[in-house]
């Protein structure tokens, strides 16, 4: 009888904990900017990010291209394309340990993968990831923010 017991614990408890890493959601605000040297003008809604692009990057223009709230759930991907369609993002949640978010990012161009890196997103922080070329120039860079998990 003690050795049942024990064993519908053992049960129950891994269902419990493999249960909750299946629920475990983040949501996640992404933002596609086009960084070039075409002009000096931050697009508006860049200005909460405006000091971190430019001291990471040397672009004197950044605009918006793109925004997306995606709720992330463990190890399923979430993708979007580009408005032009050659452009893939996909974005996987790959862990959870204390306090962060283990985020990979994979950028496919006309199939072709030209970006695939992991972050690490803490809540209300944003995490700057630089990206491939834009095809009338600069870069693309992706910014990450986690408000709350």
């Amino acid at each position: 009888m003690r050795r049942i017991t024990l064993y519908l614990i053992v049960v129950f408890t891994l269902l419990f904990f493999s249960g909750s890493l299946s629920l475990a959601q983040v949501q996640v605000q992404m933002r596609a900017i086009h960084a070039s040297d075409a002009g000096s003008s931050v697009d508006t809604t860049l200005r909460d990010l405006h000091k971190e692009l430019r001291s990471l990057f040397s672009f004197t223009s950044y605009r918006l291209m793109r925004e997306e709230m995606l709720n992330l759930s463990m190890n399923q991907p979430v993708s979007f394309f580009s408005r032009e369609g050659r452009i893939d993002v996909e974005v996987t949640l790959v862990g959870l340990h204390k306090g962060t978010a283990e985020v990979r990012i994979r950028v496919t161009r006309e199939g072709s993968q030209v970006l695939n890196t992991q972050v690490r997103l803490s809540p209300g922080r944003t995490v700057l990831v630089g990206g491939p070329k834009h095809r009338r120039g600069g870069v693309v860079i992706y910014a990450l923010y986690a408000p709350r998990f």
